[in-house]
């Protein structure tokens, strides 16, 4: 199901960025997209606007005053699995992949296409938030995946994952003992992104410690050199 223009209307955008004219230009380009914006320009502004005004999604600056990007990608995570898009003039492999494994649901380098960025925006919100609502939950083993509602669970226990690592499980759950190499799963769960395999990785550890902590991490099995899949136990 694809996001159309009423689809985004109300949903709300956090942007945390200092530099005045990105922040106002991204502020018309996502209002004209019918979506509501909030704009933070410090690290300790931006937790204090996301704590107040609830966004759907955080576009957020690695380089920021007071507080880094990184810093405050942890704290929201510490309480929030809401999408977050980094956006960072580095160009580092190695600052991409921390703000990854911080739980960045995405990044975006500078310089960038506005309307580039936009488009990632309404990726992350659709596959986020739109789902179709006739979907039964899948089950395999102790886990619950429900495509319908954005959830996880093993047993009772949910699983706090963020949009990415959500798609990952959704995409591997949907035929358990299926082996996925890394190509189906990003075009499955980040056909927009320009994701490095090491990305993947990333998103992958994540979803694995979280699988353990409630006792599924068996669940979730690399076989090297070819991919993944998800069984209902030990492999």
């Amino acid at each position: 199901m694809g996001m159309g223009e009423t689809d985004s209307a109300g949903m709300k955008v956090l942007i945390v960025e200092d530099e005045r004219g990105i922040s106002q230009t991204l502020e018309g380009y996502l209002k004209r997209e019918g979506l509501a914006t909030e704009v933070a320009t410090t690290g300790p502004e931006a937790l204090r606007l996301f704590r107040a005004a609830v966004p759907d999604l955080v576009l957020l600056d690695v380089m920021l005053p007071e507080l880094d990007g990184f810093h405050v990608l942890e704290a929201i995570r510490s309480r929030s699995v809401v999408p977050v898009i980094l956006l960072t003039a580095r160009g580092e492999e190695d600052d991409r992949l921390l703000g990854l494994g911080l739980g960045a649901d995405d990044y975006v380098v500078k310089p960038f296409s506005f309307r580039e960025l936009v488009a990632r925006v309404r990726a992350v919100l659709r596959r986020s938030y739109v789902q179709d609502a006739g979907e039964l939950p899948l089950r395999v083993g102790r886990l619950r995946v429900d495509v319908a509602r954005g959830t996880a669970a093993a047993g009772v226990e949910v699983l706090p994952l963020t949009a990415t690592e959500f798609r990952i499980l959704a995409a591997l759950a949907a035929a358990p003992g299926r082996l996925f190499d890394r190509g189906e799963l990003i075009e499955r769960a980040l056909p927009e992104h320009d994701l490095l395999e090491r990305s993947l990785d990333s998103h992958l550890k994540n979803l694995r410690r979280k699988l353990a902590s409630v006792g599924a991490g068996d669940q979730l099995v690399t076989v090297r050199g070819l991919g993944f899949k998800l069984v209902a136990g030990a492999a």
